[in-house]
């Protein structure tokens, strides 16, 4: 059996083509070197409804098994609800999914218990290189005795954990259109909403990993038209679009608009911050400058960290911070063992519709203060290159501050804009904003040509 791994490993995850490169021996000799990484003694692992899904999670299971390691099934679930599973239990964790990528692809988010984070620098390079070192020869016969594989459902606990952290109780009703995309928000939404005042109306609640309506990526605009037509047509007081793996959320207003990502973080730092009594709320470096702004007006500390969800939980447990979010609608949270869930944002969302009698976009109105660009990617011969040229083009300039925390950085006194290269492809992704849409619009064009030349 051969594979390269290289093109498995990603930041904080295993993924690859189906089943050429990631098939269930694989999958095995991944659960064994994840448990003698981590050094559990116990697991617990959870799946999506991709058509793989359920022969990789119990591959992984075997090779966990095989050495002595005592496994928790929880089968279909969002990644989410593992991350719960794993605090819960206190049990380190696997979940196959591929989050929003297409069908033909498959993957592992790993956690230690408590839903810690494991990234390349805290256990992922080693279980890589365990794998790479077994692929031949086959993971070591270990003399340990087999440990047990059982099942255990955990929807309905991790649905009365999150409804407790937000409180829902006298809020007004509420119509609400839900778009699953076929994945396992189409699971974990029903239960997670029921007994709320809430006018549920479904769309692609079916489980499927084909995605036969759309990919269950939300941050593509063409994947939540159907979105924003229905709720027009219902005349429903807000959407909601989750992945394929229902860890992200995003929002629509009443009419059908999108609701920026940053603007959702401001919204849910607000009201962790009046519900602690104030604290830290981390934010990565492309959130809007409405974001800072919004946590001191609230009597918080805002924390600035790089893009990515390894960055974020680390910053959350160094510092304490209540909440944490990002561009790419992943919301962290404290009470949820620093882990991301869409789920839990989206109540805050509802809990703040509900709790005063105004529609959605004028409840966003007061965080959303800046005219932004969204992310656009580039392909590009030379990264560093092209990042060279755009830094060489803004430094020197008067009044221009220039940094490279995550990529490179160009703040103006009206304006900003952030170049990164990818991990993974020979892009460059832009995000600009400005105080108004005409600057932001004179800065973008401004610094693509000089990407794109």
């Amino acid at each position: 059996m051969t594979a390269d791994l290289s093109q498995l490993v990603k930041a904080y995850d295993v993924r690859g083509v189906v089943p050429d490169q990631w098939d269930g021996p694989l999958a095995e000799l991944f659960g064994a070197a994840f448990v003698q990484v981590t050094g559990a003694d116990a697991i617990v692992i959870g799946h999506d409804m991709r058509p793989s899904s359920p022969g990789l999670s119990r591959a992984f299971a075997r090779g966990a098994a095989a050495r002595g390691v005592d496994v928790t099934e929880i089968g279909l679930c969002s990644t989410d609800q593992l991350y719960y599973a794993s605090g819960a239990l206190g049990l380190p964790g696997a979940m196959f999914t591929a989050s929003h990528n297409p069908a033909q692809y498959n993957g592992i988010k790993m956690c230690r218990a408590g839903a810690a984070p494991v990234g390349q620098d805290t256990g992922l390079a080693e279980i890589r290189r365990l794998a790479e070192t077994w692929l031949d020869s086959g993971a070591p016969v270990s003399d340990a005795t087999p440990g047990t594989i059982t099942q255990r459902d955990t929807l309905e606990d991790y649905a009365a954990y999150l409804r407790q952290l937000v409180d829902l109780t006298s809020i007004r009703p509420l119509k609400v259109v839900v778009d699953a995309g076929n994945g396992m928000g189409g699971h974990t939404v029903p239960t997670v909403f029921s007994g709320l005042p809430l006018e549920l109306v479904p769309m692609y609640f079916e489980l499927d990993g084909t995605f036969p309506n759309h990919e269950a990526n939300p941050l593509d605009p063409a994947n939540i038209v159907d979105l924003q037509k229905r709720v027009r047509e219902e005349g429903a007081d807000l959407g909601l679009a989750f992945d394929g793996d229902a860890d992200r959320c995003f929002v629509v207003d009443e009419r059908g608009e999108p609701v920026s990502p940053s603007a959702i973080t401001a919204l849910v730092a607000a009201r962790e911050l009046a519900r602690n009594g104030g604290g830290t709320v981390i934010h990565n470096l492309i959130t809007s400058w409405s974001v800072p702004e919004v946590v001191r007006e609230h009597g918080g500390t805002p924390v600035r960290t790089r893009v990515g969800h390894s960055f974020i939980k680390a910053e959350m447990a160094t510092s304490g911070a209540i909440f944490g979010g990002e561009h790419s609608a992943h919301y962290y949270f404290r009470d949820f063992w620093n882990a991301d869930t869409g789920m839990l944002a989206a109540l805050h969302v509802l809990a703040a519709l509900g709790g005063q009698s105004g529609p959605l976009s004028g409840l966003v109105a007061e965080y959303d203060r800046y005219a932004g660009s969204g992310e656009i990617n580039s392909e590009v011969d030379d990264q560093g290159a092209r990042l060279a040229a755009v830094r060489a083009a803004y430094e020197g300039r008067e009044g221009v501050v220039i940094d490279e925390l995550d990529g490179l950085t160009v703040t103006f006194q009206d304006a900003w804009f952030n170049v990164r290269p990818s991990n993974t492809e020979p892009l460059l992704r832009l995000n600009a904003e400005a105080r108004d849409a005409a600057t932001m619009t004179k800065l973008r064009d401004e610094v693509l040509t000089l990407i794109r030349s």
